[in-house]
């Protein structure tokens, strides 16, 4: 009997320190539900009475179709948690609409809307909207237009509508991915939307449908632009970019659908990651020639930046203008990255005539066929030194594998032989084909300009 009475004791505090977050206060639970997966919160709701409505008062919602058995039971929940009054602020949500589940046999959406709408009277800050290809006729609600506490807007797949006012105060990300611009007034809605966000730092346009005839973006706030288009959205109209965003730091550009771009007013840029093409299908001289005053203004607005990735298309447009016109100075152009084929590597060498203060240069082209490579590399003329070559340029990084045959050692010797304050050149061997002490004996034969010149061999 004396060993069971000493055993309760402790048995109630070894039960009363396993449940301690019991006696935590609703407000800091709520919390750490926030950390859960939405359908992780609700199932907490079976622990005791207290913990039964706990869940609907997270500030934060991530609802995905697919998680339901049917179209009611997904419904049932979304009016449930919605419809709640418990919820004064719901700062987070994401819904993924997709599936038999989240579209009811008469399609009627309009459960959606309301939602939406009261997100909004329960001051949404972060809202995501993924609509899956079985429901891409959605149209967001004009109330969405008038939110005062967005800050973040990611929309999927998705009909934007035309509104006579737009105000965005607080937005600072928006996202447009696979959005539909209905003609003719998808691009005023667009100006709008940008326009109308003061506080606009990041914007992203990716695959939209129906693309507008011009995509404005005019901000003084914006910072980060990344625009993804393909020709799958054309109308047949030719597809114009404006941009005038004195602030923009960033600027990515993946596009072979509009057919031009204009960039105003920008001061600096600090990187530019650009795969444009200026609906050309064609990169011959006499099709870059007809896009020559375009091609001309893009280059000119663009040409302060500090850091850029290039791909192959539009290094060969380049160096086909420079055939018709000087490629403006990127003069304060520290960092560049190309990735190309190897009959590019021409091209690079002109455009870096344009680079005269570059500190790295970082070279990928793709490591295939390299017999054939090899063949195109020794066929290269490389008599020409670019300027930064003997004054700036500090490291060479080739990111594509190299076995060691004679084209690729060429392009090394040409590095090691001309830059005269080179630092480092870094390689990488390719263990199938390389031998590695041949490499590194060919290597030693080399003579460098830069007496302080290291070749890191990876």
């Amino acid at each position: 009997m004396g060993k069971s009475k000493q055993g309760r004791p402790r048995q109630r505090l070894k039960k009363e320190e396993e449940d301690r977050i019991s006696h935590l206060p609703d407000s800091l639970i709520c919390h750490i539900l926030s950390n859960l997966p939405t359908e992780d919160a609700v199932k907490t709701s079976v622990l005791s009475t207290r913990w039964k409505s706990l869940w609907l008062y997270v500030p934060r919602l991530h609802l995905h179709s697919d998680k339901f058995p049917h179209f009611n039971a997904f419904k049932s929940f979304g009016d449930k948690f919605f419809g709640s009054n418990n919820v004064s602020c719901l700062p987070n949500i994401k819904l993924t609409l997709d599936g038999h589940a989240s579209k009811p046999a008469d399609d009627d959406v309009s459960y959606v809307t309301t939602w939406i709408d009261a997100a909004i009277k329960r001051k949404v800050q972060h809202l995501e909207l993924w609509c899956l290809p079985d429901y891409s006729e959605y149209e967001i609600p004009v109330s969405l237009y008038v939110c005062e506490t967005l800050v973040s807007l990611k929309l999927h797949e998705l009909v934007l509508v035309d509104s006579c006012f737009v105000s965005l105060p607080c937005l600072k990300t928006m996202h447009l991915r696979q959005v539909y611009f209905p003609p003719p007034d998808g691009g005023a809605i667009f100006d709008k939307l940008v326009s109308c966000s003061p506080l606009l730092e990041e914007l992203k346009i990716a695959w939209c449908c129906f693309a507008p005839q011009v995509f404005r973006i005019c901000s003084l706030s914006l910072k980060k632009l990344n625009i993804n288009l393909s020709n799958d959205a054309s109308t047949g109209d030719e597809v114009r970019v404006v941009i005038d965003a004195p602030l923009l730091c960033s600027l990515k550009v993946n596009d072979n659908l509009c057919e031009c771009y204009l960039v105003n007013n920008l001061v600096s840029i600090a990187k530019l990651d650009i795969a444009l093409s200026f609906g050309l299908q064609n990169f011959d001289e006499t099709s870059v020639a007809s896009k020559k005053s375009i091609i001309s203004s893009f280059l000119t607005g663009v040409s302060k930046v500090r850091d850029m990735n290039i791909y192959a298309d539009s290094l060969e447009i380049f160096w086909q203008y420079s055939k018709l016109a000087p490629i403006p100075q990127f003069g304060c152009l520290s960092r560049l990255y190309v990735y190309l084929c190897i009959p590019g590597l021409k091209w690079v060498l002109t455009f870096l005539e344009s680079c005269p203060n570059l500190k790295s240069l970082i070279l990928e082209w793709n490591g295939e066929s390299k017999k054939e490579h090899s063949k195109e590399m020794k066929q290269i003329n490389f008599s020409s030194v670019p300027e930064c070559f003997l004054s700036s340029l500090k490291f060479v990084n080739i990111k594509t594998r190299i076995s060691g045959d004679a084209g690729e050692m060429k392009l090394v010797r040409y590095f090691l032989k001309n830059c005269a304050v080179l630092k480092k050149l870094t390689l990488r061997l390719d263990c199938y084909y390389a031998n590695e002490n041949a490499v590194l004996k060919k290597l030693l034969n080399i003579p460098r300009r830069s007496i302080t010149c290291q070749v890191d061999v990876r």
